[in-house]
């Protein structure tokens, strides 16, 4: 177990840091605008790297991770399509298009553009209730992913890790907007940036080198082929861990169809990565910050879907099993990895610290971008509607409307992940 004085103090600073930028959030946003959008604030870095730590949850890291290692490095295509499709056109097609009406017509939410480009409150009212109805939920397993994990690595109670979890994101989303979330979503990302450096470089220098590394990988799969263990996965289409599945065959279609094709693509349909568009303040600013996203999360995502497949080496080498040999549960052979990868070296708790904050990371972005869009949705779109139909006319401009609305909506959140 990781040392809890070094935790203590890395996560110590980490909420300190996190405070202050819900400060500043707080003292930048002087309306309503500033609040949904954060416009002014937001330069190409930082709508970079806000997209890109609210593209990646911790199931990203942990949950993918821990299939690459059982399917192998046809996983990393993943990585390809979410910079192809999930970034590069995003930002080039859906992006712009979308900055440039949300401008035109003073749009602050996707409901709100959608409504307003189609003059239709009914299409806002849709949209703005798939958002605070289906989102919820959505956030609840967010949550929960990273609740498990802290529990897990970490060894505190569930409902402890739940509270704190919920507590951090409620401080800084709730007082600071868009602009907090921004700004804390940067500070995460480069923090699961570092993180995830430090431990593909740790990899390679563990299994003696880039070469050897997947040398090795190849090697294992020559031994493990004769295993009757894996006669299912051969029969299935299972090549290797350095191969693409036969064509057609079920494991081809569930690497291909559902993890490839349904992550990569389904990215570009999410409410709260639009609003990162419509912070820009131009076209070129979505440019620069396609090119950044595109590097992070390629480098991100391409670390976690190497590292995957190369734990079987790592884990074979130390007690003579492959990963899913190892461990059962796939969620935790990332976690798993990291801990005794690092469990020998002189700072290895102090890289271990910084690998569970990066992954708790991953999970606060993405819950505190999902938490500020349900409380637009509320907050903004729904009330102003609400307002409409009683003869008030014009946009809501009450910032405390959205801040009550995403408190109610957090409990709801807790609530679920109790249920669930």
């Amino acid at each position: 177990m990781v040392s809890v004085a070094i935790l203590g103090t890395v996560a110590a600073v980490f909420i300190a840091a996190t405070i202050y930028l819900g400060w500043y959030g707080y003292k930048s946003t002087k309306d309503n605008a500033q609040f949904l959008l954060g416009k002014n604030k937001a330069n190409p870095v930082l709508i970079a790297l806000s997209y890109g730590a609210t593209f990646l949850s911790t199931s990203a890291i942990v949950g993918f991770g821990g299939m690459a290692a059982k399917y192998g490095l046809s996983i990393v295509w993943l990585a390809t399509l979410c910079i192809l499709v999930g970034t590069i056109v995003a930002f080039m097609f859906f992006g712009k298009g979308t900055r440039r009406i949300g401008n035109k017509l003073g749009a602050f939410t996707l409901a709100d553009l959608l409504g307003k480009r189609f003059n239709s409150p009914s299409i806002r009212t849709v949209v703005s209730l798939i958002v605070i109805i289906g989102m919820p939920i959505y956030t609840a397993a967010v949550l929960i992913g990273g609740v498990n994990f802290v529990s897990v690595t970490v060894g505190i109670e569930e409902d402890v890790a739940l509270l704190a979890l919920s507590l951090i994101v409620a401080l800084y989303v709730t007082i600071g907007g868009v602009i907090a979330v921004m700004y804390n979503d940067a500070l995460q990302a480069g923090i699961m940036f570092v993180g995830m450096m430090f431990i593909l470089v740790f990899t390679f220098w563990q299994l003696g080198g880039v070469t050897e590394a997947f040398e090795s990988l190849s090697a294992l799969w020559d031994i493990k082929v004769t295993d009757p263990d894996y006669a299912g996965l051969i029969s299935s289409g299972m090549n290797g861990w350095t191969d693409m599945p036969t064509f057609g065959t079920p494991i081809w279609l569930t690497v291909v169809t559902t993890l490839l094709l349904g992550v990569g693509i389904g990215s570009i349909a999410q409410p709260q990565l639009a609003v990162r568009f419509m912070s820009a303040k131009d076209d070129k600013t979505l440019n620069k910050s396609m090119a950044i996203g595109a590097v992070f999360v390629f480098l991100v995502l391409g670390t976690a879907f190497t590292i995957g497949p190369l734990s079987n080496v790592f884990f074979y080498d130390l007690h003579g099993m492959t990963s899913t040999e190892y461990l059962s549960n796939s969620d935790l052979i990332i976690p798993t990895f990291v801990n005794e990868l690092f469990a020998e070296l002189t700072f290895g708790d102090l890289f271990i610290s910084l690998f569970l904050l990066s992954l708790i990371c991953a999970a606060i972005s993405t819950i505190s971008a999902l938490m500020h869009t349900i409380g637009a949705a509320g907050g903004y779109d729904l009330y102003t509607l609400i307002k409409n139909k009683k003869g008030m006319e014009g946009d809501s401009k009450s910032v405390n409307v959205n801040r009550i609305v995403i408190v109610i909506m957090l409990v709801l959140v807790v609530v679920y992940c109790y249920l669930m």
